[in-house]
């Protein structure tokens, strides 16, 4: 059969591709690349090829790239349903916090129970500090998942990759100065939270071994968040699980079995931080292309960099200002001896858990916001974050309620002294009827991260976490020498700020945070 003319069949197949494009739903973004591909087959098939190969040629094309858009517009949260989407992205990050907080729980856990309560007393005394070192790289890694889940609701992928590239930069050189700062400062820092003599030595060994992984620990929150910006929640679980098992099982080895002491608890945590940290960059190096990581193509970029401290910044430093109030909680905690920081260190790795559905809606919620708000759907955020803070709310509370009636066992499986025991139930017994107030917070906070209102959090957590907290705290051990006091500084600091987002939320007008932003 005689081949039709090259400039007869352009046309029409033009049309064809036109009609395919319309039928399928492929956006016009990735039109340039089909066509790119269709060339390439033309000119295959004038060399000899059937009609028919090129048609089959053409349609494998279409799939390949119909195939990419749709794995690419699974994570997006600016469609379907509501509850659907928010629960389907909140439970791997429900999932994947349970195995992050067993990172700090085997530590104690085992430790505890291999090492005694010196050993644990210094475990757990470091945990303040270390989040107060961390938190605010963190929260700098918080702001720009916001800029990200921004630029990927509106669809600028061009912006979105210069984020990104920019965020990863900014995570290694981070990484480098908290190894720097950690070393250096860890004994002034442990001396001044008036960690006691006997639990001093091992608390600066832990907390140096710790640090020497932070480029681990910041990486791998840079590489989360930028997955969970575009809404893959699924693939840090997977990574969180492997690390997790990873760590355990190096704490029994190294604690249990060969008895290396408290800091190979700490080296076991880091050796597991960089396998979930590898694991996260290799996904990102082969994600889709709309926000693939490009290694060659990391570097600082004055705009987004820009965008992203401006973010990032109010919520580095609410991290930090939370931290600092809690290091003057545990300085005043430590006053009452190593059995009261074992007792009390023991119930904060179990209030870890009980905090995993309040962060998980709230980071789902910043997401949800981001995108949403980038696709200029003000609708559907709004009705998105009365769902996610109604979900957060009930399920704190029902966690609370547990950990309360189940107090005494939980504090048991760390250390078995019976005033150890008596310290972590009585602090449980004081809060944990209280995670309503915390979670609301939370999520409010979240809410108006995603927004781009990140400074409203800071202030009330400034003001309330920080001020009042620590305000009460001196005044109030000064006239009632009791470590229940200390306990109740967090439910009373909870109400207030409670109080004031529940006014903000619904008086002001957070929905419209990033309408002057370029």
């Amino acid at each position: 059969m005689k081949s039709i003319p090259m400039t007869i069949r352009i046309p029409g197949m033009f049309f064809r591709f036109k009609r395919i494009i319309f039928q399928k739903g492929i956006c016009f973004s990735h039109f340039r690349a089909i066509i790119k591909n269709w060339v390439f087959c033309k000119i295959l098939s004038c060399s000899g090829r059937k009609e028919s190969s090129f048609s089959l040629n053409t349609n494998a094309v279409l799939a390949a790239g119909k195939e990419e858009i749709m794995k690419s517009q699974s994570t997006l949260m600016t469609e379907g349903s509501i509850a659907r989407r928010l629960t389907a992205f909140a439970i791997p990050l429900f999932l994947g916090n349970l195995f992050q907080q067993l990172y700090n729980t085997a530590d104690s856990l085992i430790v505890g129970n291999f090492l005694g309560s010196e050993a644990l007393a210094a475990v757990s005394s470091s945990g303040s500090l270390i989040f107060l070192m961390v938190g605010f790289f963190n929260g700098i890694s918080i702001g720009a998942g916001v800029v990200i889940a921004r630029y990927y609701g509106a669809r600028q992928i061009d912006r979105m990759q210069k984020a990104i590239h920019t965020t990863v930069a900014f995570g290694l050189v981070a990484g480098v100065l908290l190894t720097v700062i950690g070393l250096l400062l860890a004994p002034v820092l442990l001396v001044w939270m008036g960690t006691p003599e006997n639990v001093l030595p091992n608390s600066i060994t832990y907390f140096r071994i710790y640090f020497c992984g932070s480029i681990a620990f910041v990486l791998y929150n840079v590489f989360v968040g930028i997955l969970q910006s575009v809404g893959d929640s699924t693939h840090p679980l997977i990574y969180l699980i492997i690390s997790s098992v990873v760590n355990v099982v190096l704490d029994l080895l190294f604690v249990g079995g060969f008895h290396m002491g408290v800091g190979s608890a700490a080296f076991a945590t880091i050796i597991s931080q960089f396998v979930s940290a590898i694991l996260c960059l290799l996904q990102l190096l082969k994600s889709p292309e709309d926000y693939r990581l490009h290694p060659e193509k990391i570097r600082f970029h004055g705009f987004y960099l820009k965008q992203i401290i401006q973010n990032g910044l109010p919520s580095g430093f609410q991290n930090s200002i939370i931290s600092v109030a809690n290091v003057v909680v545990q300085a005043n905690i430590n006053s009452f001896g190593a059995l009261a920081m074992a007792g009390c260190g023991a119930y904060s790795k179990i209030e870890g858990f009980g905090f995993l559905p309040i962060t998980c809606f709230a980071m789902s919620l910043t997401t949800f916001i981001s995108q949403n708000l980038g696709a200029g759907l003000y609708e559907r955020a709004k009705k998105g974050a009365r769902f996610g803070i109604l979900c957060s709310v009930i399920m704190a509370e029902l966690v609370g309620l547990a950990i309360n009636l189940a107090a005494p066992l939980l504090i048991a499986a760390f250390n078995n002294d019976p005033e150890v025991i008596a310290y972590g139930v009585a602090q449980a017994r004081t809060v944990t009827l209280f995670y309503f107030l915390l979670s609301f917070s939370h999520c409010v906070a979240g809410i108006l991260r995603g927004a781009g209102r990140a400074t409203v959090p800071m202030l009330v957590m400034l003001c309330c976490w920080c001020v009042i907290r620590i305000s009460y705290i001196t005044v109030a051990v000064r006239f009632i020498p009791s470590i229940r006091v200390i306990f109740w500084a967090y439910p009373i600091t909870w109400c207030l700020s409670s109080i004031i987002f529940l006014i903000y939320f619904l008086k002001a007008d957070w929905l419209h945070g990033f309408d002057n932003r370029a």
